[in-house]
């Protein structure tokens, strides 16, 4: 997807993205900075997002609005809406990114384990969609949500984050006839194994279940799925800012894998 195209498009929007000061999200809170978007970026660790807004400034990008907070509490959720609310006055696309939630063995996962895991994927993303779509609807407005392959390939040793994206993934279908009605388009991106600081850690989780070493794991996964090369951040990125670009303007309720044709079955 070329420089043209995201320039061109996207100049002015008001771009909200959680998960915005490291891996998937801080890359597509970026791109959309390059792109011209006032860009808001929401995230647990104020030193993260600082780092996020510094790279985006260096590169040339407008500055970003960083909003520190727990995503898992509603209050956080409330917080990020105020502030866009009181700063820009509205929303034209809401970039569901964040959260992380546990591999492992199925006994050794706890029920604090579980709940953490609904609170910031999928909690989260359904508080900050009721407080934004009356401003979405308003801008006839885009939602893209980050879920992942899991939601449609059940594995053992990731049961919370296949369960979790299950449920994320069949709420946005669901929103998305709400959008129809209201003229927000709602779409979900379901990214496979990409290099990030997460890829690292889902590695070190499910070789601590197996016992053994984390290289062990990410070279059996690697060779399972056949791919030329591990995904990237950007890769995901790309096919957000087409997502919310007028050419998308008919794609609604969609759910598109960037995972290099690694998700078995049908989609």
């Amino acid at each position: 997807m070329s420089s043209d195209f995201k320039g061109s498009d996207l100049k002015g929007k008001v771009v909200v993205v959680t998960g915005g000061s490291r891996g998937i999200g801080q890359s597509i809170g970026a791109a959309f900075a390059a792109a011209g978007a006032e860009t808001v970026l929401a995230a647990a660790s104020e030193a993260n997002l600082g780092k996020a807004a510094d790279a985006i400034v260096a590169a040339g990008g407008k500055a970003p609005t960083v909003i520190a907070g727990d995503l898992r509490q509603t209050a956080a959720c409330e917080a990020v809406f105020r502030t866009v609310s009181e700063r820009h006055g509205r929303c034209d696309i809401l970039v569901n990114s964040a959260g992380a939630t546990k591999a492992g063995a199925f006994a050794d996962l706890t029920d604090e384990a579980w709940q953490d895991g609904f609170a910031l994927k999928f909690f989260a993303a359904v508080r900050l969609c009721r407080l934004f779509w009356p401003m979405l609807a308003a801008a006839e407005g885009k939602i893209v949500n980050i879920i992942g392959g899991a939601a449609r390939t059940p594995s053992a040793d990731f049961l919370i984050g296949g369960s979790v994206n299950a449920a994320f993934a069949n709420f946005s279908k669901g929103l998305s006839a709400l959008g129809r009605r209201d003229g927000v388009n709602v779409n979900v991106i379901h990214p496979g194994r990409t290099a990030t600081d997460r890829t690292k850690d889902l590695f070190r989780q499910k070789a601590a279940a197996r016992n053994v070493a984390p290289d062990v794991i990410e070279a059996e996964e690697t060779a399972k799925e056949g791919l030329r090369r591990i995904g990237q951040p950007e890769d995901i990125a790309a096919l957000t800012l087409f997502l919310c670009s007028p050419a998308a303007s008919h794609i609604q309720g969609a759910a598109i894998a960037v995972d290099g044709g690694s998700t078995p079955g049908l989609y």
